[in-house]
């Protein structure tokens, strides 16, 4: 009788620290500190999922991810560029989220990874030491020398907003993409955190920071030192994604994240409160500047993905020659 007590205490054991060992999510996110704030803790108080985050870049998330594929430990990859996702398919898990039928179709790229939210380059300038009339109204307008050292800008190698940027005067300026490119690379003070330029930008420790509209927006919108530039040469809008991890832990709570967080009322969230542009057809962009006063290139995140290798070793020889 004895035996059989302790072996069901130890059933009842091992049960109860399976369950608690559900009730967790692994996630790997490039995101802003201030988001992952105000989600996280909504998240595991409405779900009672515990989330086990890693927050490092787009590039290292990567690398993570495929280093540890023979024995996954991530279960969901959270916002990072479209680009890396799309060139790094054969780690992801296809997810059909609970509600596929109202996303955007113009954000939808493949079927291995989804979109999360809509994301905007554009510039941030300093509204303290610049005035409207000296604001750079276009990319070319970068390039000018007189912007040397004045410009702040995420590294494009290890950056998803930043390689975005890369992409976007590629696409604006075709056969002169690089050309341009490379006129506005001599002119930068790189950083290797994207979430930092519009910091540079409102401190004075930069006058124009190449950044993501909801980075800026937030300065903004508490008063900061700093107004927006949506470049009239055209700019971009993409998804950043979301998507499981080929293989991940917790599968059936990595898709329950990715189901909140795709969910109405967390997209209009991230409009209302983070000034991302959502990706349910459903949720209006209140308070975003209209899409169609924005001059938009065609951006091809496929193309982008694909090129994605020659244009960071094209890259660094520009910043090594710079």
């Amino acid at each position: 009788m004895k035996a059989v007590f302790v072996a069901g205490l130890l059933l009842a054991a091992a049960a109860t620290g399976a369950v608690a060992q559900d009730k967790r999510v692994v996630v790997y996110t490039a995101h802003n500190s201030n988001i992952i704030e105000l989600l996280q803790p909504r998240f595991e108080k409405e779900t009672g999922i515990k989330v086990d985050l890693v927050k490092a870049g787009s590039g290292d998330i990567i690398k993570r991810v495929r280093a540890e594929a023979g024995s996954p430990k991530a279960d969901v990859i959270w916002s990072i560029g479209g680009e890396s996702l799309e060139d790094n398919k054969d780690l992801l898990a296809s997810y059909a989220p609970k509600d596929a039928a109202v996303l955007n179709k113009a954000y939808t790229v493949s079927p291995e990874w989804l979109p999360y939210t809509g994301i905007m380059a554009v510039f941030a300038v300093n509204t303290k030491q610049l005035k409207p009339a000296d604001y750079p109204k276009s990319w070319k307008d970068l390039a000018d020398p007189k912007w040397k050292g004045k410009i702040s800008s995420a590294r494009a190698d290890s950056s998803g907003s930043s390689f975005q940027q890369l992409g976007t005067v590629l696409t604006a300026y075709g056969d002169k993409g690089w050309d341009t490119y490379k006129g506005i690379l001599a002119n930068f003070a790189l950083s290797d955190s994207s979430g930092a330029v519009v910091r540079f930008v409102n401190d004075g420790e930069a006058l124009v920071g190449l950044t993501l509209e909801d980075n800026a927006l937030e300065y903004v919108r508490n008063g900061g030192n700093v107004a927006i530039v949506y470049p009239e040469d055209g700019t971009s809008t993409v998804a950043d994604g979301i998507a499981m991890v080929k293989g991940g832990p917790n599968v059936e709570n990595g898709k329950a994240f990715v189901d909140w967080l795709l969910s109405k009322p967390v997209q209009e969230i991230l409009v209302k409160e983070i000034g991302r542009r959502s990706v349910r057809t459903d949720v209006n962009a209140a308070g975003l500047k209209p899409m169609n006063e924005i001059k938009l290139v065609n951006y091809d995140i496929k193309a982008a993905a694909a090129n994605r290798n020659a244009w960071i070793a094209t890259w660094k020889k520009a910043l090594a020659d710079r």
